[in-house]
């Protein structure tokens, strides 16, 4: 459904920060990009949604392809209507709108009418009744929990195909993670909405994904079956802590006394 070709990215014209990346996230799949925070993910995010201009990068090698076509040249407008939006990290929500009105400037780019816009609001309210309990008031009185509910809402707004989920576990009680990793899960299943998820998180990302890749320094520098990457060694005390001898403590990570086997 989408696929990512050796893609370098560069800012100012002079800061490398991708190097070579490529990826695939199949139709009707859940695929996470794992890495510490400054790794690269919410860069291959904003390259494949075209939204790097803004922040004066451009892919300068590579090529993007989404159903077969070649999209890293469209405007992120023509990228929404051909069905992949982006949920931004940090939430993002129009703070001086409600919880509605946030939600209804997702479907600014349909023209199928009122009828069709009520319908996919009413999904929205399904999948996360909390907002219907919500939907007057003002986003930027709601908790963060609820203004990532309606982050991940308005795009649904928009029909997608395809959502790139920026770091949804950031600030959130693991109570509340959990609750939207689910409603994530259900959204794949009953929707079909294919998922690419930048996350820190490994552990909770790992156990709702089907395929991982794990990013450092730009680089792809390990792939696999999600449950693959949990149990594997390397993953598990490099980005969870944890070792053949139990949980470690930040020190003892800090200072590699296992060599990744990708640098061997």
């Amino acid at each position: 459904m989408l696929m990512v070709n050796g893609i370098e990215v560069i800012y100012n014209h002079v800061i490398l920060v991708l190097k070579g990346v490529s990826l695939d996230v199949p139709e009707g799949g859940i695929v996470a990009l794992l890495g510490a925070n400054g790794a690269g993910k919410t860069t291959t995010l904003k390259a494949i949604s075209n939204l790097l201009k803004a922040e004066r990068g451009e892919v300068t090698k590579g090529a993007i392809e989404f159903r077969g076509e070649r999209v890293d040249r469209l405007t992120p407008n023509d990228l929404v209507r051909r069905g992949v939006c982006q949920v931004m990290e940090g939430r993002h929500c129009f703070a001086h709108l409600t919880v509605e009105e946030n939600l209804l400037t997702g479907a600014f780019t349909r023209r199928d009418g009122r009828g069709e816009i009520s319908a996919a609001l009413d999904k929205v309210y399904h999948y996360f009744p909390r907002l219907r309990e919500r939907r007057s008031s003002q986003s930027g009185y709601t908790s963060g929990g609820e203004q990532q509910m309606t982050a991940i809402g308005r795009a649904l707004m928009a029909r997608p195909s395809m959502i790139l989920l920026d770091e949804p576990s950031m600030g959130l009680a693991p109570q509340l993670v959990e609750e939207i990793f689910d409603i994530v899960g259900e959204l794949n299943r009953n929707e079909r909405v294919s998922f690419l998820l930048a996350e820190q998180n490994t552990m909770v990302a790992l156990r709702h994904a089907n395929y991982g890749y794990i990013l450092e320094n730009g680089r792809v520098v390990m792939d696999g079956e999600a449950h693959d990457l949990a149990s594997n060694e390397d993953v598990k005390e490099f980005y969870l802590g944890l070792s053949t001898a139990g949980r470690r403590s930040f020190r003892e990570v800090k200072h590699y006394r296992r060599r990744k086997r990708w640098l061997a």
